[in-house]
C-alpha cells in the first residue's frame, strides 16, 4: 500500500494531511505531492466531506483508535479508515491511545455539501397505513439487513479505489431530498444508474465478500444484494432482476455480480447502488469520481 501522504483526493483532486504540531496543522498538498510527517502523528487522506470517508495510518505505538468516541479498529500495518455521514457535523476527532500512555489528538475539518433540495408547497399524499402482514414482513426484512451489516469478512477492498459498477446515465444522486411545507422527507441514500432495460449486468465495485444475496424480492428493495469491503465499510444493490453470486462468496473488483432490473419499489430499470460505513450512509460517487 503506498504511503498515505501521496494518495489523490478523489473528485477533489488534492490531499488532506494532518501534520504534528502545537494544537491541529492542517497542511494542503496537490495530488502527486508528498508531505513529511513525523513518526508521531495520524496521517489521514480522502474526501473530508459530508457523504466522504479518509484512509489514515495510526502512529507507532498506538493500543487505542477512536472516531468521535467510539473505537475503530486499525490493521496490522497501522492503517484505518473513517467515514462521515451525509449529515456530519463540521468537526470530526480521531484520537490515538499509545502504549506509553500518552495520546495524539487530530481534529478534522468536514466540509458541508450543497444538497439537491426541491421544495414542494403542500404535505406529502397520505397513503394507506401499512397492514399487519406487511409490517411483519417488513421487520424480518430489516433483521436480515441489520444482520449482514454486522458482518465482518476481513476483506481488503476498502483499501482499493472503487470503481462504477455499471455505466448509464445518474437518474438519481445522494443526498437529494424534498420538503414538504417545510417539512424534510427522506434524502435519497444511493445513486441510481438507469440503463434502459432489464437484464444489464453490473460488477463489484471492489474486492469484497458477500454478505446478502435475496433469494426472495424484498418488499421495497427487491432482490438485494450486500457486500461487505471490510473495516465496516459496506455496498448495497437494490432492484435488482438477477443475483449472479452467493452468500459467503468472495468477489473481486470487476466481477460481474448481478444484472440490474427493477423489482421491489422502482418505476423502471435501474441499479441503486448505496455504500455506507456503519451507521453512517456515504456519496458513492466520492469513491470512484465522475462516471467517464
Amino acid at each position: 500500500m503506498r504511503p498515505l501522504a501521496a494518495i489523490g483526493l478523489g473528485l477533489a483532486g488534492a490531499a488532506l494531511l494532518l501534520a504534528a504540531g502545537a494544537g491541529v496543522n492542517r497542511l494542503r498538498a496537490n495530488a502527486g505531492n508528498t508531505a513529511r510527517l513525523a513518526p508521531g502523528d495520524i496521517a489521514l487522506a480522502g474526501e473530508l466531506t459530508q457523504g466522504g470517508w479518509a484512509r489514515g495510518t495510526a502512529p507507532a505505538g498506538t493500543v487505542e483508535l477512536t472516531f468521535n468516541d467510539k473505537p475503530v479498529v486499525v490493521a496490522p500495518d497501522r492503517s484505518f479508515f473513517v467515514a462521515f455521514d451525509r449529515d456530519a457535523g463540521a468537526e470530526a476527532r480521531v484520537v490515538a491511545r499509545l502504549a506509553d500512555g500518552g495520546a495524539v489528538i487530530r481534529k478534522l475539518a468536514i466540509a458541508p455539501r450543497a444538497w439537491r433540495l426541491e421544495r414542494i408547497p403542500i404535505g406529502p399524499r397520505p397513503g394507506t397505513p401499512p397492514s399487519e402482514a406487511y409490517r411483519i414482513r417488513r421487520e424480518g426484512e430489516l433483521k436480515q439487513i441489520n444482520a449482514a451489516r454486522a458482518i465482518d469478512s476481513g476483506s481488503q477492498g476498502w483499501r482499493q479505489r472503487f470503481v462504477w459498477p455499471a455505466k448509464g446515465r445518474l437518474s438519481g444522486v445522494f443526498g437529494s431530498q424534498r420538503i414538504y411545507n417545510g417539512v424534510p422527507g427522506s434524502y435519497h441514500s444511493g445513486t441510481d444508474i438507469a440503463t434502459g432495460a432489464s437484464g444489464t449486468p453490473f460488477a463489484a465495485p471492489a474486492d469484497g465478500v458477500v454478505i446478502l444475496a435475496a433469494s426472495s424480492a424484498f418488499s421495497l428493495e427487491g432482490y438485494l444484494l450486500m457486500i461487505d469491503h471490510g473495516m465496516g465499510l459496506n455496498s448495497a444493490f437494490l432492484h435488482c432482476s438477477q443475483i449472479l453470486v452467493r452468500q459467503g462468496e468472495a468477489v473481486k473488483q470487476g466481477q460481474i455480480i448481478g444484472r440490474i432490473g427493477a423489482t421491489g419499489r422502482a418505476t423502471g430499470p435501474h441499479l441503486h447502488w448505496s455504500v455506507k460505513w456503519r451507521d453512517a450512509r456515504l456519496d458513492p460517487i466520492l469513491f470512484t469520481g465522475p462516471m467517464q
